[in-house]
């Protein structure tokens, strides 16, 4: 049976690091990218079963990429990752069609694990 296939958009080289050793130990294949428009590439070559999307990163934010991903219809869910706890970031992720907001700071390895593999189950 295939690895269920993450895309990983992180362009802080510790966190993304962390979350890709955690994710692949736990036998999840894992594709890193460091900013918008390669994630956005990224998908065009293969569709993750689940995108982990930091908001701020450079060349496109976020927002952009969740935008650019409602808009050509692609159905996989969509976790936001971000130090942005305020209401109004999270409501914005929810209309542009995120499934759910990870808070950053409020991460752990158990917490990510139990996302992952819920959202794998389903896909």
């Amino acid at each position: 049976m295939p690895q269920p296939y993450i895309l990983l958009a992180e362009d802080d080289l510790t966190i993304g690091e962390m979350m890709r050793l955690t994710l692949e130990e736990s036998g999840y294949a894992v594709r890193s990218v460091r900013d918008g428009a390669e994630t956005l590439a990224a998908v065009e070559e293969r569709a993750p079963v689940l995108l982990f999307l930091d908001l701020l990163m450079p060349k496109k934010d976020g927002y952009a990429v969740l935008e650019s991903l409602r808009e050509s219809g692609h159905a996989f869910p969509v976790v936001v990752l971000s130090n942005l706890s305020d209401d109004r970031s999270r409501q914005r992720c929810t209309a542009l069609g995120a499934a759910s907001y990870f808070v950053k700071s409020n991460m752990d390895e158990e917490a990510l694990l139990d996302l992952v593999k819920e959202y794998a189950r389903r896909a």
